[in-house]
């Protein structure tokens, strides 16, 4: 009897936590399921119907979505390749008895300290080709001058590079802690056997750093593919004529500037379906959960 009450008291504990995440994250995600197999837009808002699979199908047939994937992969891959290349190698110098440790540790996590959507729009501010930081210095120095927010292609790359400075700084505190879990007698068993740093990199550093690493790269995939605050505040919407969103800005674009809404809902289930087959996936491959020996 007793153990029934605790019981029922720990559920009666934890009833308004269950109960708010119902309301904020359970609901919203039934509810888009919902509407994502309607009809409902700006002339349907009240009056909406079920249609089946249609905005399924018409987003899978639809040439932008395909275009706007490719972009999005792209942008994931290119971010997590420096994200995870700075990061890890910052924090390997980091790792190390140097000079003024705390003090670049405490500068090279500012980018993450600071509000994302500030960063964006300084940015933003800097690439601009008349007045911008960015723009002056390369004209200047070096005599270029790079339309970077008026084409297609100079605008991703702003995208690309303002958000890089914003993601390296969690690769590496992620790092930087997985490398001080690792016991320094390895390193020096290593050191006695003649081991040259390249193999004590790939021996002892890469395994190690593994079960650390591939679970915030995951996260890190995830991120950075719904990153919605860069890409749409660095390229003002998409500009030029809608060219430069990915995948989750041009969702929000459809949805709350076209107000096709269950044509939105039906693209960003997919999102979600896309993403949740490749964590599943990469996490099961990688065997990042396995315990190392």
């Amino acid at each position: 009897m007793g153990n029934s009450k605790l019981n029922r008291l720990a559920y009666l504990y934890t009833m308004p936590a269950l109960i708010v995440m119902a309301l904020v994250v359970l609901y919203p995600f039934i509810y888009n399921v919902v509407i994502s197999f309607s009809n409902m837009n700006l002339t349907h808002f009240r009056d909406w119907r079920l249609i089946g699979l249609k905005n399924y199908m018409t987003v899978i047939s639809d040439k932008s979505f395909w275009y706007f994937f490719y972009k999005t992969v792209l942008w994931t891959g290119l971010n997590l390749f420096f994200h995870v290349t700075i990061g890890v190698t910052l924090a390997l110098i980091l790792n190390k008895n140097i000079k003024g440790k705390t003090f670049f540790r405490t500068l090279l996590i500012l980018p993450w300290a600071v509000p994302q959507y500030i960063t964006a729009l300084t940015w933003r501010g800097m690439f601009n080709s008349q007045y911008g930081a960015i723009s002056i210095m390369l004209q200047r120095w070096f005599g270029i001058s790079i339309p970077w927010l008026t084409t297609e292609w100079g605008a991703f790359a702003a995208c690309l590079i303002t958000n890089i400075w914003l993601g390296f700084p969690f690769m590496m505190v992620i790092a930087l802690g997985g490398l001080q879990s690792i016991p320094d007698e390895l390193y020096e068993a290593a050191e006695i056997d003649g081991s040259s740093w390249y193999h004590k990199l790939k021996n002892i550093t890469i395994p190690l750093l593994k079960p650390v690493m591939i679970p915030a790269i995951t996260l890190g995939v995830i991120w950075t593919f719904n990153n919605f605050n860069v890409v749409w505040l660095v390229s003002n919407g998409g500009e030029p004529s809608d060219k430069t969103h990915i995948l989750v800005s041009w969702v929000y674009k459809t949805g709350f500037t076209y107000f096709r809404l269950g044509y939105a809902a039906a693209f960003s289930m997919i999102i979600f379906s896309i993403l949740l087959i490749f964590g599943w996936n990469f996490i099961k491959r990688t065997k990042a959960t396995e315990a190392v020996y």
